[in-house]
């Protein structure tokens, strides 16, 4: 049973989470200040963190930076902070996902599921090395997530990894942005939902490239974008 640990100082929304958790077949632990997160995060090892940003004794942002520091564990940020920068500033710092406030109880069980499916471990008694995937200058090892472009190696969040692992395993095809969404993040697409912009935007930043001098991510208006080198480039 996967444990979750949910950080909400309001004392009513803490017990919801827990109800809501516990009833979807999750164990929870759930604490109110940086502290007590800190604590349990080395303590109990969690499975996944679900991180309020309006904590009483620190910053959340704050807060998450310093998991990140002594844990790989999974982050979902609740948070009430709606602009861009804000947002991106949050994936930066190691969030895995993120929720705007409100948000019911069903929305964020969904985003819960979906990224512990993708970060917990699966048990493979006989491992074998999948090949590289090799796209122009991009060469990315889906064994130990690792990309490197022209030789020089990435830094990448896990989920900017899943979006170019998935673009380049479909060079110079159009992907839609409902495929890549439903495909990375495992949920009903949403075309408000401006979480799948923010991770591009991010991503051709550290590719060095923008949506208007695009080298290897291509924007086509309106359905979605092509990842590969241009046709004589």
């Amino acid at each position: 049973m996967p444990l979750v640990l949910a950080v909400e100082d309001d004392a009513t929304v803490r017990a919801a989470l827990s109800e809501a958790l516990t009833s979807a077949g999750y164990a929870v632990r759930a604490v109110g200040t940086a502290l007590e997160c800190l604590h349990e995060t080395t303590k109990s090892a969690p499975d996944l963190v679900i991180l309020d940003l309006g904590l009483p004794d620190m910053d959340g942002a704050q807060v998450l930076r310093m998991i990140r520091a002594v844990s790989r564990v999974p982050v979902i940020v609740a948070t009430a902070r709606r602009g861009e920068l804000d947002t991106i500033r949050l994936l930066n710092a190691g969030a895995d996902d993120y929720v705007t406030k409100p948000f019911s109880a069903a929305h964020l069980i969904a985003r819960v599921g979906a990224v512990l499916r993708r970060t917990r471990p699966v048990d493979d008694p006989q491992p074998v090395a999948t090949p590289a995937i090799e796209v122009g200058p991009m060469r990315l090892d889906p064994d130990t997530r690792q990309a490197t472009l022209d030789g020089r190696p990435l830094v990448l969040t896990r989920k900017e990894y899943d979006i170019l692992a998935y673009l380049a395993r479909r060079p110079s095809r159009v992907v839609t942005r409902r495929e890549l969404f439903t495909e990375v993040w495992q949920q009903p697409f949403v075309g408000a939902d401006q979480t799948l912009d923010v991770h591009l935007s991010w991503l051709r930043r550290k590719l060095g490239e923008t949506a208007a001098q695009p080298r290897l991510l291509r924007t086509v208006r309106g359905v979605g974008v092509i990842f590969g080198p241009a046709e004589g480039g």
